[in-house]
């Protein structure tokens, strides 16, 4: 009865995560990629959204930027349409060559070198934590422009309960979370088309007008600050506007979860954003000019605009709150695309161990759960920080994104200078990222000067804790690693004398069953460790091995037959070197996500089959052991034996001493 009842509770237990994050992923089904991936459509979504949403505050930054020399609004309007055009053709590039994902990361990185892109990665972290919190808050910003002043002290507690609902979303799958999101995104683009088109077309008598003020204000302002002052005050106008490109490169960040032909889709989705993108910024800008749309406390410029424009219609008022509140659900749609390839930059980094490797590690729901919490709870931080200040998030989130912008242009320019041989358009690629490059760090250097008082500080403070941060952990692995590889020069073709056992494991006899991973000094080590430790005690050894999924090898069906027949080959190797001991030998192979449920659920059936038997794993062991080694080496030995040694399976726990 005792042990019914905990047994009760954690199948309660695992009902309730199953209905609130997902059911687990099945990763032998064959469709699994394809039922993950996203078309164009929900690409659109789910990506675009973060460039799209940007609209939202990008202009209006921009716009008040001019102060009273609105004259200049269309023309801004119009280099900000070609700008996105710029760099998004600039991003298909991109996808185009790197049609893996990882985006300014990896281009930096291959292009660049390791330098620049632990650089670039570290400013994509930090930019998608900033995506994820600008978005919120500027989603509870619409949202409060139709609700009494004196609920706005509110604003950070409801922007902090939004980061929580979404960071249960984004655990349950990324296209679950999309689709639920997915009417939102709809509901924007047509209001929002309906807006900007009323705008235009029932204000044509103000054309007239307007390009008279334009002259008139040229004129005034060329007797009084000249050309050089108009240029510097259209260029801060411009710079501070940034914002309104700061999703364009999450695309190219996400192209994992693309569907098939990626690069198409990838591209597709990219020209979608793009024309959305530029159509509502800079039609943005022309509706502000005809209407004479002027800052109101405690509303956005959107707003002001939609109550302007609908208040003569039918249900005006209520058109206007479905405008702009859809407006600030699709901000935090738009905070999906940080939780989508923010943790897949995270992913990327621990695979080249700038971070912990178990932030490549996935959920059974086939999420990078770890590195979903973390952006969640480090956008609340950041929220409570600043006090969802929308003014304060954008000129941070801005200054990383053109920092990642210029690295990557930089790159794709060297990257079609060395390919000008081959390519016989390098010229016209070239110009096109050039052009970008020098956008992206007109931008950025005018952005950090302008703001870094009012915020660019703390984000340049943050983004080089964070490469630091990268620097130690990378150094530490590399010392790992050399240790690592003392072993393997010394065990891998460890010499054995006697006869060859042939001979299949006998039920009855005291068995070894041994963790391993790869074939490598460390697992010799461990068996060598057992026969030394324990001689003549056991007739036959049982390798077991997990093919861990994580984001590094789920990438197609075709990664996850390679990762499994390299783990086989690996299996094979120990087995037969067990029988040149002369031991009887095998071995039992799984394809996970979790390696400690797939072990345990082995171990046990082992259990039953050979009744004498003994779990041995290895775990690196350090002359001292520091505070941060558990956080960059993961506790699995420990959590198996704990599993194990409950279900009455005798588990030990050999030392590996690794100098470092």
């Amino acid at each position: 009865m005792g042990q019914e009842l905990p047994a009760a509770r954690q199948n309660l237990v695992k009902r309730v995560a199953t209905a609130v994050f997902g059911a687990p992923k099945y990763l032998k089904d064959p469709s699994l990629f394809h039922k993950m991936s996203l078309i164009p459509v929900l690409a659109w979504v789910g990506l675009g959204a973060d460039g799209l949403s940007s609209s939202s505050y990008g202009p209006e930054e921009a716009f008040r930027a001019l102060g009273s020399h609105t004259y200049l609004a269309i023309t801004l309007g119009t280099f900000t349409a070609l700008t996105v055009f710029i760099i998004s053709y600039a991003y298909s590039r991109i996808i185009e060559h790197f049609p893996h994902g990882g985006g300014g990361y990896i281009v930096a990185t291959h292009m660049l070198g390791e330098r620049a892109g632990v650089v670039s990665g570290s400013a994509l972290l930090v930019d998608y934590v900033l995506t994820i919190t600008v978005s919120i808050a500027s989603c509870v910003d619409a949202l409060f422009s139709y609700i009494p002043t004196h609920f706005h002290a509110y604003k950070v507690e409801v922007a902090c309960v939004l980061a929580v609902v979404l960071i249960v979303l984004n655990i349950r799958g990324v296209k679950e979370s999309i689709a639920v999101m997915a009417p939102i995104f709809m509901v924007f683009v047509a209001t929002h088309a309906l807006l900007l088109l009323d705008g235009i077309f029932t204000h044509t008598d103000r054309f007239a007008p307007l390009a008279a003020g334009f002259r008139s204000g040229l004129s005034h302002d060329l007797s009084t600050i000249g050309v050089f002052g108009i240029m510097m005050l259209f260029l801060r106008a411009y710079s501070l506007g940034g914002g309104t490109y700061t999703g364009i490169e999450a695309v190219s960040n996400g192209l994992q979860i693309m569907r098939e032909p990626r690069v198409q889709t990838g591209k597709r989705t990219m020209m979608y954003m793009a024309s959305s993108l530029a159509f509502t910024a800079g039609l943005l800008f022309l509706c502000y000019t005809l209407i004479g749309v002027r800052p109101v406390e405690g509303k956005t410029l959107n707003s002001v605009l939609a109550d302007a424009l609908f208040a003569d219609w039918p249900l005006g008022g209520v058109l206007a709150f479905v405008t702009i509140f859809s407006e600030g659900a699709l901000l935090l749609v738009a905070a999906q695309a940080g939780f989508v390839d923010g943790p897949r930059v995270m992913s990327n980094m621990a695979v080249d161990s700038w971070l912990p490797h178990r932030f490549a590690a996935l959920s059974v729901r086939l999420t990078m759960r770890n590195g979903i919490v973390l952006m969640g709870l480090a956008s609340i931080v950041l929220l409570v920080y600043t006090g969802g200040s929308v003014s304060a998030l954008v000129v941070m989130y801005s200054i990383n994104v053109f920092l990642t912008f210029s690295l990557s242009q930089l790159g794709m320019s060297r990257f079609y200078i060395q390919r000008r041989h081959e390519d016989p358009q390098w010229v016209r690629h070239l110009s096109v990222h050039l052009v970008g490059l020098v956008l992206c760090a007109t931008i950025l250097a005018v952005t950090t000067v302008e703001k870094f008082a009012e915020g660019g500080w703390l984000t340049l403070l943050i983004t080089s804790v964070v490469i630091g941060v990268c620097y130690l952990i990378r150094g530490h692995y590399q010392s790992v690693r050399k240790g690592m590889a003392q072993l393997d020069e010394a065990l891998l073709d460890f010499p054995t004398t006697g006869p060859v056992n042939e001979a299949a494991p006998s039920r009855n006899d005291p068995t070894a069953i041994q963790l391993v991973s790869a074939y490598s000094g460390f697992g010799v080590h461990t068996l060598l460790s057992i026969l030394t430790t324990f001689p003549r005690t056991y007739k036959n050894v049982i390798f077991v091995s997990v093919a861990v999924i994580d984001s590094g090898s789920f990438k197609g069906a075709e990664e996850l037959e390679a990762l499994e027949r390299s783990v086989q080959e690996g299996l094979v190797k120990y087995v037969a070197l067990a029988r040149r001991l002369g031991f009887a030998a095998d071995y039992r192979l799984a394809v996970a996500t979790d390696v400690v449920e797939s072990v345990v659920h082995i171990c046990k059936e082992l259990g039953e089959e050979y009744p004498r038997c003994t779990v041995f794993t290895g775990q690196l062991t350090f002359r001292l052991e520091k505070f941060y080694h558990r956080m960059l080496h993961n506790e699995t030995a420990f959590a198996i034996q704990r599993r194990l040694q409950w279900d009455g399976l005798t588990t030990v726990i050999l030392p590996i001493r690794v100098s470092i």
